[in-house]
């Protein structure tokens, strides 16, 4: 299976994903660089500078295979609650 580098592009700054993960093909990739950035928005108080952000999918080989902003996120995470009944 093929391994995909998520990492983390905030204005000038990357943070690199070294380890990397192995997923089935790009869409699942795409997948998880959704779920991955909705856990950190709820997770952060700060959305200000994660709202900049993107999720910079690559290869093993270092082509980018997709571009996630993290902004585009946040459409998914306001049609559901934050709380639970």
């Amino acid at each position: 299976m093929p391994r995909y580098h998520f990492n983390i592009r905030i204005g000038d700054d990357l943070i690199p994903d070294d380890a990397g993960e192995e997923l089935r093909d790009p869409d699942h990739a795409w997948e998880v660089a959704r779920a991955m950035i909705q856990e950190l928005l709820q997770e952060q108080d700060e959305l200000a500078n994660l709202v900049a952000a993107s999720l910079i999918v690559t290869d093993d080989g270092g082509d980018v295979v997709l571009e996630f902003p993290f902004v585009e996120a946040l459409v998914e995470l306001s049609d559901h609650p934050r709380t639970t009944h």
